[in-house]
């Protein structure tokens, strides 16, 4: 009995010694991937190498042979090499070879001719995708997937063509390779499927109830909520979000109900965590592949900022602004990237891995917009700097947004009156919002004034008027709230003294009364109503510019035109505005009983003591000069110090291709000398002669067309050149147009981005991983696109991507 339970217990290594495992330069290779090693087939399952795909190399001359993978992975990592597809850059010169006495290089159009064809820029060669997938150990066209192709004199050779012998016939390696891409793929033909075969009801019920994982997957992502819950056993009353939408859409429809969850095999609900982020990230690169499509062959600019994020990582957003084939300028958020430090090399290098996992060459960027920061805008080692090393034609613009910002608050900082008004009222507003029973005594108090207001008709009544609100704070960081906070102390001025009055006769603590009594007397002075609507002027002036600065659509010029038009707005305020000024503020002090000074008394400043007196002037003077003037001059002066722009001769040149006033700046030599100066490398030699002659008709036939007149942005030439067809008459002026709208204004897409990582990186969700992180966001973000995915799409991939125990097709 025991010898025969011994015989049972035998295995194949009883008989067979297996192999020690050895290691050779041949098998060892640098790689970005960690692998384990390839002999060591008899391991066991707890000894997986779990590889990121996402990761993998796309040069064809850097990546890793197919045959050093693990061997149980090296379909998984097919699959994922065939769902991004050839590395086919295109660049717009590629590097030339020297043949004989010619030079040679190779041509972007034998991508088209040969769709298996790959080329590797660090190389300089030609690979083939299909036999590099299924090559062995020993290859048979060691040139094509390993040394790399060279000799482009032998293409364009006739039947001699190298690319044409490679293919060969249809029994030739090259078509194995291919025929196996097609079987690899074609999952219902594997043999586990084949033995294994289910219904087409079986099939039909995996599919529904994938269906109803997908759609809670994308419901929850685009309302940035969370997955999972605390609890998500069966006992549990509160399973989390995505269960309790599955078990909601399963009462909702009883066919589905019936297939999921509970009801649902246990080898394939597809609720665990691990399925969800799979879906989630199928849906995020389809987002992404449908941006991908919408560039083409287009010229982009990047748009980058860095934040931190609750679990205090530093997170870089990644923005790309391009014209689409339409002729509309889109900015679209496609990527957020964890770094580990912000200095420009690193920034630089994860940027560059980004793109060159999407197929944009740096070549084919023709912006670059950052804050003022010297790691983004360094001249010599800045981000900018680095970037333009590798393409010259891939202009910086400092963000609009930032500059005004900027402006703005050194403008407030060199006036010291300006800087004392802020700092008052930033605590007047915390002093009365802070507490709850001060905010609702504030709320009381405004919705009696506006009561009394309304009986009396000093105001209108109807929807959306009357509308109790609340004080707003000043942030730090956006000008516009500044104006909001001042706005609404104006609206509310009458409850905010009410408050104060009750809190100086009320209050808990004396220090309370007293910080109440000092704002009671700052808000009940002269001086502070008069600031008060200086700035209410002054800003609001420049909150047009602030909030257009935050649209995607505008273009460089318009918003130099915006700029313009706010500095000639600050001037004539100060050349014309302040006798107005002084009737509106001597008529609110009227009204709230606040002492008005003799304005043709001399004025004393400081204690009043005629010792520190410096100049004999008036109230009038001090306040139309001292104040009023000087706070428009500190303005302007720092609009025109961050908005030189208008010197740059790019611009200059630029503005000649404007529509505005019925094309009144159209000059065809300016047009001409920018394509000539600042773009050369989009526009070859001859087609410069063409550009000529194409300005020449442009001037005749589009100046005069009725189509083109009464546009006033050279964002809607450009979309009116795509809906009269025009753009294919005048290709050339139609690039041009396009390669200035791509220039960058501001950076407000990458801050609303973080804003959204705010939302879905919460406190509670902060251990988020970052492949996770970076997928949330843009199905949240890019909600339009994310929105019209085709579910059974997502199935189809979804299936293909790994071998799935329960068949989908």
């Amino acid at each position: 009995m025991e010898t025969q339970g011994n015989k049972r217990r035998k295995t194949i290594f009883s008989f067979f010694k297996p192999r020690e495992p050895t290691s050779t330069s041949e098998e060892h290779s640098p790689s970005n991937i960690d692998i384990s090693n390839c002999n060591d087939q008899y391991s066991s399952k707890s000894q997986r190498v779990e590889i990121d795909v996402d990761s993998l190399e796309r040069d064809p001359s850097i990546r890793i042979p197919i045959w050093q993978h693990p061997v149980n992975q090296r379909d998984e990592i097919r699959r994922a090499y065939i769902k991004m597809g050839p590395y086919q850059p295109i660049m717009p010169v590629y590097p030339r070879t020297e043949s004989g006495q010619q030079y040679r290089r190779f041509q972007s159009s034998w991508f088209k001719q040969f769709s298996w064809l790959e080329y590797s820029p660090s190389k300089d060669a030609a690979f083939c995708f299909p036999c590099f997938l299924f090559e062995n150990k020993k290859a048979h066209y060691p040139t094509f997937t390993t040394e790399g192709f060279k000799s482009w004199k032998r293409v364009n050779d006739g039947s001699r063509c190298s690319f044409l012998l490679h293919t060969g016939g249809p029994t030739s390696p090259h078509n194995n390779a291919v025929n196996s891409i097609d079987a690899l793929m074609n999952l219902t033909q594997h043999i586990d499927k084949v033995m294994n075969v289910q219904t087409s009801e079986e099939v039909q019920k995996n599919r529904l109830r994938l269906m109803a994982t997908i759609e809670s997957i994308r419901w929850l992502s685009l309302q940035a909520c969370a997955f999972r819950g605390h609890d998500e056993s069966l006992s549990s009353n509160n399973c989390g979000n995505f269960i309790e939408m599955i078990r909601l859409i399963g009462r909702m429809n009883g066919s589905i109900d019936d297939v999921v969850l509970e009801k649902a095999p246990k080898n394939a609900k597809y609720t665990s965590p691990m399925i969800q982020k799979e879906i989630l990230h199928i849906m995020a690169n389809k987002v992404r592949n449908k941006i991908r499509e919408e560039i083409g062959d287009a010229k982009f600019c990047i748009l980058v900022d860095e934040a931190k994020d609750t679990s205090n990582k530093e997170q870089m957003a990644i923005v790309l602004r391009f014209v689409d084939v339409a002729g509309f300028l889109r900015e679209r958020f496609f990527a957020i990237v964890h770094v580990t430090d912000t200095t420009a090399l690193t920034l630089k290098k994860e940027i560059s891995n980004v793109l060159d996992r999407n197929n944009l060459q740096i070549s084919n960027m023709r912006g670059q917009g950052y804050d003022g920061a010297s790691n983004m805008s360094g001249a010599w080692n800045g981000l900018q700097a680095l970037f333009l090393r590798d393409c010259p034609y891939a202009y910086y613009v400092h963000c609009f947004a930032h500059r005004l910002q900027l402006a703005l608050v050194v403008a407030a900082e060199r006036e010291t009156s300006i800087w004392l008004f802020f700092s008052k009222l930033t605590s007047i507003v915390n002093l009365v919002s802070a507490s709850p029973k001060r905010h609702t005594e504030l709320r009381s108090a405004q919705a009696i004034e506006i009561a009394h207001m309304v009986a009396t008709g000093e105001r209108e009544t109807g929807r959306g008027c009357n509308q109790i609100g609340s004080l707003h704070r000043a942030g730090t960081t956006r000008w516009s709230s500044h104006f909001d906070s001042i706005c609404s102390l104006i609206d509310m001025y009458k409850a905010v003294i009410t408050v104060l009055e009750s809190m100086v006769n009320e209050g808990s603590s004396n220090s309370l009364r007293g910080e109440a009594s000092g704002s009671l007397i700052v808000m009940r002075s002269f001086d502070f109503i008069f600031i008060l609507y200086v700035m209410h002027k002054i800003m609001g002036i420049t909150d047009l510019l602030c909030r257009a600065l935050q649209h995607k659509s505008l273009d460089i010029l318009n918003a130099m035109d915006l700029v313009s038009s706010t500095k000639a707005l600050l001037q004539t305020l100060r050349e014309e505005g302040f006798d107005s000024l002084l009737m509106n503020v001597e008529s609110v002090c009227t009204e709230y009983d606040i002492e008005i000074p003799n304005m043709n008394a001399c004025y004393k400043g400081a204690t009043g003591r005629s010792c520190q007196q410096k100049d004999s002037i008036t109230f009038e003077h001090y306040y139309r000069v001292g104040i009023f003037k000087a706070a428009i001059d500190f303005q302007v002066t720092e609009l025109n110090s961050r908005f030189n722009d208008g010197a740059v001769e790019l611009l200059m040149l630029s503005s000649a291709l404007e529509p505005k006033d019925n094309f009144k700046l159209f000059n065809a030599g300016l047009i001409y000398s920018l394509a000539e100066k600042f773009y050369p490398g989009d526009f070859t030699a001859q087609e410069m002669h063409y550009l000529r002659s194409q300005l020449e008709h442009y001037k005749c036939d589009v100046l005069c067309h009725e189509s083109f007149q009464n546009i006033s942005t050279i964002s809607e030439l450009c979309q009116r050149l795509v809906e009269t067809n025009k753009s294919q008459n005048y290709n050339l002026i139609d690039r041009l147009i396009r390669l200035i709208l791509t220039l960058p204004v501001s950076t407000a897409t990458t801050e609303r981005s973080f804003s959204a990582m705010k939302l879905i990186k919460t406190a509670i969700r902060n251990k988020i991983e970052e492949d996770f992180l970076a997928d949330s966001m843009i199905v949240y973000i890019e909600r339009e696109l994310a929105e019209n995915i085709d579910s059974d799409s997502i199935i189809d991939e979804f299936y293909s991507l790994k071998n799935r125990r329960a068949q989908l097709q």
